[in-house]
């Protein structure tokens, strides 16, 4: 696999190696020991998700609070989307700054987000079937959200706005500058 560095520290792209033929492709979507061997990232995954989602759907910018933070590795299995990391540690030289991956069915590419990013993503195909690992169980007692049109962030999500389907939990998140310092800089969160 391909292990490529983005603007934000550890945020990673995954590209795995992939096998075709005339009968279809065959990939190693996820192998621990050469996760941490090539990334040099120690979590270990304990849940699995699956989302499918319509054109436009944004969902998105999530995260969960200490003690209770996850890390994600995610991919898309069917369609196209674009997701989307920010970089919330309080401190950090890309504070507030974010980075955007086109993930495909056909790119297989995945996307490596540490704790201490808000997370989300909108569908760029008629449908999308989306897969994460986290690597700590979900707790909604510690959802904590970042509005997905916060202009402080500029988002470019590739998608008119007249077109973006929300939840109305999502409608209705806070700026960054409105939550509250919840990860710092420097800290380790993995503890």
């Amino acid at each position: 696999m391909a292990v490529i560095k983005t603007d934000i520290e550890g945020v990673l792209i995954i590209e795995p190696k992939v096998f075709g033929d005339e009968r279809g492709y065959f990939f190693e979507s996820y192998n621990e020991e050469r996760f941490l061997a090539e990334t040099g990232v120690k979590t270990r995954f304990v849940q699995d998700n699956e989302s499918k989602s319509k054109y436009g759907v944004l969902r998105g910018l999530h995260f969960q609070k200490p003690p209770y933070a996850q890390s994600k590795l995610v991919r898309v299995v069917r369609g196209r989307v674009l997701d989307v990391a920010v970089d919330i540690r309080v401190g950090s030289p890309t504070y507030g700054k974010y980075v955007a991956v086109e993930l495909t069915e056909d790119n297989h590419r995945q996307l490596f987000l540490p704790r201490g990013m808000a997370h989300g993503f909108v569908v760029l195909s008629d449908e999308a079937i989306f897969q994460y690992k986290c690597d700590n169980l979900y707790h909604p007692e510690s959802e904590g959200s970042v509005a997905w049109d916060d202009k402080t962030i500029g988002i470019e999500w590739g998608v008119d706005k007249a077109d973006i389907t929300l939840s109305e939990k999502d409608k209705h998140h806070p700026t960054l500058a409105e939550i509250d310092e919840i990860f710092k800089y420097g800290e380790d969160y993995y503890a």
